[in-house]
């Protein structure tokens, strides 16, 4: 290298500006840290960091652009008692590198710096092995893209619908999608898929974990790689397998162009984030980044047994957001995709783990304080998976205003209602919004309101399995919940009875009706619109094939239930009082009629007695359209129709006498879960006019008559 420059501490990471690159890299507790740049038959150059400015070792190099492939090794004590782990024999990926070009190679070296010997005390000393032969290289990049006229669709709480997908698993399959994009950034960019999403109603997708991903090295001995990526080493790094195009920076542009085209159909981008562990694992685990820059920084230890780390997670290991400059480099990957890459928002994974500060979970913590006050951040959808593994981890309802939730409550009890197991006045509670866990200091949309998600049974699933089905991640089946709350109908499994199958397909639409028409934000998993199946797996982290991924041959139950989905989607984007502003107050107001009003088999009102029965499983909500529960953007009041939804979980059917007439003087079917061929207007009821309710069903009945 002919000549090295001071260079910059700030901006961490590797900085092109068209005559050199500026590089510079966090490391509180090194003592020497050496840069190391490839050329293209692999030959290591190492430049000395001679400049440090507050703790950030850097320098310039003039003619360096993109392109250039590289590394680091840093030099400092190997005392794993004391919490430091250096070992220059291994060649460590940047933390703020924006591209990585490939996977790691766990068989071309040891990766752990130590030798695994199965010992317990085998990481005490340090292994003087090289591996940069299995590990992947950063790249200096060019970050310029053309957005044209791009611009965040910048859809309200109000209007969003969340479709959870993942990059791969969405197209890999898909027949009308380019082969040779299938599974990738620009697969999911290409006219049928954005069609398809957009033909669906969906306003948002959140994509599972797109961070550079490092596979754990047990998966590869199995066949297996970590298909969901809940296992980042790249912060700033699109996944390199994810693109079509290549992984020496065409992975960014082609991410950049995915996100163009999805803004282009008004379709949002949020990130599912893991900001809470990295790939590393615990003590026994691989060097690949941070621990071998700087681990005592880095991660949270045990304050006692620096040796060992605290896992509020499950997988070994608690990234350390106390410490500043881990917490800025959380910060700056966030305002990174949001102002280089234009995402729309983040989903944080164990939330509540960044939200420890010395143990307790604490809702004033510096994490929390940084997102508020930050101009970027504090103005994109910010989603928390609200726990963690942790003691007092389970943190729902408790996060502070600008978040939203997954409301696991309401998962779980819409799921026990529709089997049979939860009462009528829980199921209500998660209908209208979950105020018991919002209402003190935010809105309805506090709730992030969904059925299933990527963990656990898809919906087609939870309808036919009792029991997991996990021996194919090769873990003896010990792996996944327990806890699916799940009813198979009678059967386990797949099934010829079509009895059984009608009520299977039954209950998919209850599920997917009270996620529709439920106040707060639904979440749609994807695929559960297609009945997609896992064959009872309900922890598929691991299974990157067709198990996962989308099967688009659609049978005709497939297709129907598919056509039924849209149509709960245009209800709800069309009806406003369906994704009220706010909580249902149920006095009457101006129309002299409640905003929301429940009643009994015979029409009358439930009073107290009735709510606190634990065997009701049926009941009806009036939705008053003409009550002040929406407003435009200037602060006008919406109107809108009035509605009649009618829930039987019963296993009979039920007869319904309808209220009286100032509720209304004629009502009309929109839908029925239990004859979704039926179209609007198939018939017309009067005020205390009977219906008879199928078992296990929703009616939905629209007001025609004043």
């Amino acid at each position: 290298m002919s000549e090295v420059w001071p260079g910059r501490p700030f901006p961490l990471g590797a900085t092109w500006d068209a005559e050199g690159t500026n590089f510079s890299l966090f490391s509180e507790n090194a003592t020497r840290v050496e840069l190391c740049l490839y050329d293209e038959q692999g030959r290591e150059t190492h430049v000395e960091l001679t400049e440090r400015t507050a703790y950030n070792w850097h320098c310039y190099l003039p003619g360096v652009g993109p392109g250039q492939r590289y590394g680091y090794r840093v030099h400092g004590p190997y005392e794993p008692a004391s919490g430091h782990r250096f070992n220059p024999t291994k060649l460590l990926i940047d933390p703020y590198a924006k591209v990585i070009d490939g996977p790691v190679r766990w068989q071309s070296a040891n990766v752990f710096p130590y030798v695994p010997d199965d010992t317990p005390d085998a990481d005490l000393e340090p292994d003087d092995e090289d591996d940069a032969e299995a590990i992947p290289r950063c790249v200096v990049v060019n970050q310029a893209f053309d957005w044209e006229d791009d611009r965040p669709p910048r859809i309200p709480w109000s209007e969003t619908i969340i479709y959870e997908t993942h990059v791969r698993g969405f197209t890999m399959r898909h027949p009308e999608v380019r082969e040779d994009l299938r599974g990738t950034y620009g697969g999911l960019a290409s006219a049928p898929a954005i069609e398809y999403l957009a033909s669906l109603g969906v306003t948002s997708v959140e994509l599972l974990p797109i961070h550079h991903i490092a596979d754990e090295s047990f998966l590869p001995e199995r066949g297996l790689t970590n298909y969901w990526g809940y296992s980042s080493i790249g912060y700033l790094a699109p996944h390199a397998s994810y693109a079509a195009t290549g992984s020496r920076g065409e992975q960014l542009r082609e991410f950049k162009g995915m996100v163009k085209a999805l803004h282009g159909a008004g379709i949002e981008v949020i990130l599912d984030v893991v900001y809470n562990h990295t790939a590393e694992g615990n003590h026994l685990g691989p060097m690949l980044s941070f621990r071998g820059i700087d681990n005592a920084s880095y991660y949270r230890l045990v304050p006692e047994d620096p040796r060992h780390y605290m896992d509020f997670t499950g997988t070994g290991n608690s990234f350390n957001p106390r410490h500043p400059s881990v917490l800025r480099l959380i910060m700056d990957s966030l305002r990174y995709w949001v102002t280089e890459c234009h995402v729309d928002g983040f989903r944080f994974d164990l939330a509540a783990a960044l939200a420890r500060e010395l143990y307790e979970v604490d809702r004033l913590s510096a994490f929390f304080d940084v997102i508020y006050q930050d101009p970027v951040l504090s103005q994109v959808k910010l989603i928390a998976e609200p726990w963690d593994l942790g003691p007092g981890g389970y943190q729902v309802g408790k996060f502070p205003p600008l978040w939203t939730e997954w409301n696991g409550v309401y998962r779980d009890v819409v799921r026990d209602f529709w089997r049979g197991q939860a009462p009528a006045s829980a199921f209500a509670s998660r209908l209208a919004g979950s105020s018991d866990l919002y209402s003190h200091d935010r809105d309805p949309f506090a709730s992030i309101n969904f059925i299933t998600c990527h963990d656990g049974f898809t919906l087609g699933d939870l309808v036919s399995y009792e029991h997991k089905r996990n021996e194919a991640n090769g873990e003896g089946g010990r792996d996944g919940s327990d806890d699916n709350r799940s009813w198979n109908c009678g059967v386990e499994g797949p099934t010829d009875d079509p009895e059984v199958a009608a009520l299977r397909a039954r209950q998919q639409r209850n599920f997917l009706t009270t996620l529709c028409f439920s106040l707060g934000v639904p979440m749609l998993s994807g695929g559960d619109e297609l009945g997609r199946t896992q064959l009872g797996n309900n922890n598929a982290w691991c299974q990157d094939n067709e198990l996962s991924w989308y099967d688009w041959d659609l049978d005709e139950p497939r297709e129907h239930l598919l056509a039924f989905t849209r149509r709960l989607i245009a209800l709800r984007r069309e009806h406003p009082i369906f994704r009220s502003q706010r909580f249902f107050q149920g006095v009457v107001g101006k129309t002299g009629l409640p905003d929301a009003w429940w009643f009994r088999q015979d029409g009358l009102k439930l009073t107290q007695r009735d709510w606190e029965r634990h065997d009701l499983r049926s009941f009806g909500l009036f939705l008053n359209g003409q009550a002040p529960s929406y407003f435009g953007v200037h602060g006008e009041e919406i109107r809108d129709d009035s509605w009649l939804l009618i829930f039987n979980a019963e296993p009979e059917e039920v007869t319904f006498r309808l209220p009286s007439r100032r509720f209304g003087a004629r009502w009309e079917l929109e839908l029925s879960t239990a004859e979704p061929d039926l179209e609007a207007g198939a018939f017309h009821i009067s005020p205390r006019g009977e219906l008879v309710s199928p078992s296990h069903s929703v009616t939905l009945l629209k007001l025609v008559g004043q």
